[in-house]
């Protein structure tokens, strides 16, 4: 069957009915006599619908759009007009077996058959008697099946407890109608009409905004009486439903007035929230100021705090102000206020991990081992502030999560480069829409300590603009006798950065304003030399290349003659970036090689270097036997090269 297209006391729609004329009982009892002494064919052809059931007494129609229902609906109405009618299992089952029809359905008759404009047929039923399928005795050209009556209990008709439910069920179908602004006025006309206590039962049911599955349990219950409960409780269950959405529509309704459609909305939302169980606005307050009793507060912020609550409070959760404060609130509950992770002070362990991430640097390591041995001894120490000065390349940047993993403090990161907006070191302030803190406090925030290892990277980078200028800005982070109190333009509160170890990277000293160079202890990172190269390719760069691709040191192996080579003859630079990417290219020799089955040298001579490199680009000049008369040497130096001329 196609589409059911029936709505709730639908047959009643669109008819005005006059309260003065005579009421037609819509089934009267000589018609409910005649089909209770209706004797049901042994055998029946079968009508699965895909989407109601069909109730004893009750009138629908109905419109098919299956080959095989309207093959049926021809054949019965040119004959006895008497079908039987079961709901489907699933109404996405197209061609419904045996197995996907319900075993107990109605007896229908055909009143009409009517030919719709879209080549779909209609056809109006009217349920006569229950019926339960024996067996299915074939399936083509459509379903028919060998049945027998599903026998009905009904009780005395002196039955005053019976009397009772049908009064109730009468009584909440007055005021569903009257709650529910979809259903027409005149279905109450139906109700008072209907004088058989079963089929007011079968037409309440019928009607009823119910799944299939539970009109279908409705009508497999053989006593009348307990279907007149089953009923009696969905009814019930329907009406909350109605009171309730009525009640928050009444809720809303009374707070909505001409200019204030946008409120309606909000508050219509918020009342539902409420009756689902959701979070309302005074738990949330309460729920930020349980989060305060538990955070590392001054008096100062404490009191702070407190105003801000209080203020927000006083707001209209609908006006921009609100989010903002909200989210200046929360911030404030995020930071991590004299919330401290704890230093390790094991001397050896931290030189341990700093001799294994990085080769040679030994200034740097000295003179974090020295702020290791000072903190260990006073316990109150401020942070240093450290600049690392050197050339790309020679591992400024990956030094300072070694020294946070030897610490043991978070680790976070700050790239400078380009940064131009003095807001996005001091943030905005709250008054403009999107405010946000700076990255400061935003890193800060994600830490989760007050002391972590801050990596400022590229602070030569920092360039001006009509913006402001965040070098300047710069100057109250990185000074240590200022930096206890950090003033934020979104927080409005000093934080204290003093227990923050700052470690600023930067190629070149030039740029930096010397007020700022003024605030950072200056360490001088300087190129590595040959041998140190060789060492920092053999135990980092190719251990790191070949797990990046794949392999292990057992598919490539480069020997020391092989890797001062490359270095002498394809590099030219005072870090290792440029060494990497030539052992990128030598593992990538040995991936292919591998990938595609072909031999290959696992230990790689000078002839397998300049196969795969290509013949040395770079050759060193020569400074000894050089007998050409008016020809002297001379020195080159910059901050990336160190050469002869």
């Amino acid at each position: 069957m196609g589409e059911i297209k029936i709505s709730t006391f639908g047959s009643l729609a669109g008819h005005e009915i006059d309260e003065d004329a005579e009421l037609i009982p819509l089934l009267t009892p000589e018609d409910e006599e005649e089909m209770n002494r209706e004797e049901l064919p042994d055998s029946i052809p079968v009508l699965p619908l895909r989407n109601t059931v069909l109730f004893p007494g009750v009138v629908i129609p109905i419109t098919a759009g299956r080959d095989k229902s309207i093959a049926l609906i021809k054949d019965a109405n040119n004959g006895t007009k008497t079908i039987g009618v079961v709901s489907q299992k699933d109404e996405e089952v197209e061609n419904p077996k045996a197995e996907d029809i319900n075993r107990l359905g109605t007896v229908a008759r055909i009143l009409r058959v009517l030919q719709m404009p879209d080549g779909n047929t209609t056809v109006i039923i009217q349920g006569k008697k229950r019926f339960e399928i024996e067996e299915i005795i074939s399936e083509e050209p459509y379903m028919k099946a060998t049945i027998r009556e599903a026998v009905e209990e009904r009780p005395e008709k002196s039955n005053v407890e019976f009397d009772a439910i049908i009064e109730s069920i009468k009584e909440l179908a007055f005021k569903i109608i009257k709650d529910n602004p979809n259903i027409p006025s005149e279905a109450t006309f139906a109700i008072r009409n209907i004088q058989s206590n079963s089929f007011l039962i079968n037409f309440v049911s019928s009607n009823l905004n119910l799944s299939v599955a539970e009109k279908q349990t409705l009508l497999e219950v053989p006593n009348l009486k307990e279907r007149a409960l089953m009923t009696l409780k969905f009814m019930n269950t329907e009406l909350q439903k109605l009171e309730l959405r009525n009640d928050i529509q009444s809720k809303v309704r009374n707070d909505m007035d001409q200019q204030q459609r946008e409120y309606f909305l909000h508050q219509q939302m918020k009342t539902i929230q409420e009756e689902l169980g959701g979070i309302s606005y005074e738990e949330e307050v309460d729920e930020m100021r349980q989060k305060a009793k538990k955070k590392k507060w001054d008096k100062k912020v404490k009191e702070h705090f407190e105003k801000e609550l209080s203020k927000m409070q006083r707001m209209n959760p609908q006006v921009a102000e609100y989010s903002i404060q909200r989210n200046y609130l929360d911030l404030f509950l995020d930071l991590p206020w004299n919330d401290f992770s704890k230093d390790n002070f094991d001397l050896k362990r931290a030189q341990r991990i700093l001799d294994a991430d990085h080769y040679g640097l030994e200034d740097v390591k000295r003179r974090i081992i020295e702020y290791l041995a000072v903190l260990k001894l006073r316990n109150d120490m401020k942070s240093p502030i450290l600049c690392l000065h050197g050339p790309p390349g020679v591992g400024k940047t990956s030094l300072g999560k070694s020294v946070a993993e030897a610490l043991g403090r978070e680790y976070v990161r700050i790239s400078l480069g380009g940064l131009r907006d003095e807001a996005e070191i001091r943030g905005h302030r709250k008054t403009y829409i999107g405010a946000m803190p700076g990255r400061i406090i935003q890193s800060l925030k994600k830490a989760g300590t007050s002391n972590p290892v801050f990596i400022l990277d590229e602070i030569d980078k920092l360039s001006n603009s009509h913006q402001g200028d965040p070098s300047s800005a710069m100057l109250e982070v990185l000074d240590p006798e200022q930096n206890s109190e950090f003033y934020d333009n979104f927080l409005e509160m000093g934080y204290d950065l003093s227990k923050v170890m700052f470690i600023a990277t930067a190629n070149s000293l030039g740029p930096i304003q010397p007020a700022l160079r003024d605030r950072m202890e200056v360490i001088n990172v300087s190129g590595y030399t040959i041998e140190e190269k060789v060492e920092i390719a053999k135990k980092h760069l190719l251990p790191k290349q070949l797990k990046e691709h794949g392999l292990n040191s057992k598919h490539l192996r480069i020997g020391k003659p092989q890797l001062e080579k490359i270095v002498e003859g394809y590099t030219r630079e005072s870090g290792v970036r440029g060494l990497e990417k030539q052992l990128a290219k030598m593992v990538r020799y040995a991936a292919k090689s591998i990938a595609i089955e072909e031999e290959y040298q696992i230990k790689v001579s000078n002839e397998t270097v300049e196969k795969v490199l290509g013949p040395a680009r770079l050759e060193r000049d020569k400074y000894e036997n050089n007998d050409v008369a008016g020809v002297v040497h001379g020195l080159e130096w910059t901050g990336l090269v160190r050469d002869i001329l």
